[in-house]
């Protein structure tokens, strides 16, 4: 049986603010046997792709007035979180990524000017380049925008741990994000 830990971000949501920090720092605390009893002010649809990459499963049920509870589970299975593996290309795991063919630095943009512009860069690129961006929080709004338009991705916290890298592959065979 699941130990699940409590946390609430509606007050959070309500003032306005973002509460991703908040809930990536909750996770990261989580013991192996642990999971996360997330209260929210909507149905938090982005997170639950950034969880299941990292081997959480999820339940979501609205528990009224437009509130939401989201438990993520530890999958059965341990997985190991390999940012050097592709997160939506799982077929081609072991065929290596060419160089990038375009690389942006988008630390010192606030959002979403990044994924927008990483998302019209793409679009100039052939099927099979490879775009490299480094960024100054984990995208996770701009994930599923990759995996619903095809492409693939891998990405992860550089040694730092204050800059995100992400590669991604044009056209790379994407799962569904159902």
């Amino acid at each position: 049986m699941t130990d699940f830990v409590d946390l609430d971000v509606r007050p959070i949501l309500q003032r306005g603010g973002e509460p991703f920090e908040h809930i990536m720092a909750a996770v990261v605390a989580l013991r192996p046997d642990q999971g996360l009893r997330l209260l929210a002010t909507f149905k938090p649809t982005p997170l639950l792709s950034v969880l299941g990459s990292r081997g959480y499963t999820h339940s979501a049920r609205e528990i009224g007035d437009g509130d939401w509870e989201v438990l993520f589970t530890p999958a059965p299975t341990p997985t190991a979180v390999d940012a050097s593996a592709p997160a939506a290309d799982n077929d081609n795991a072991a065929q290596a990524w060419p160089a990038p063919a375009i690389t942006l630095d988008h630390r010192d943009l606030d959002p979403p000017e990044p994924m927008v512009r990483i998302l019209a860069a793409l679009e100039s690129m052939q099927r099979g380049e490879v775009l490299a961006a480094l960024l100054c929080r984990e995208p996770i709004f701009l994930l599923p925008q990759l995996v619903q338009r095809g492409h693939a991705w891998r990405g992860g916290f550089v040694s730092d741990g204050s800059t995100y890298r992400i590669l991604v592959r044009v056209g790379g065979e994407a799962r569904s994000t159902s």
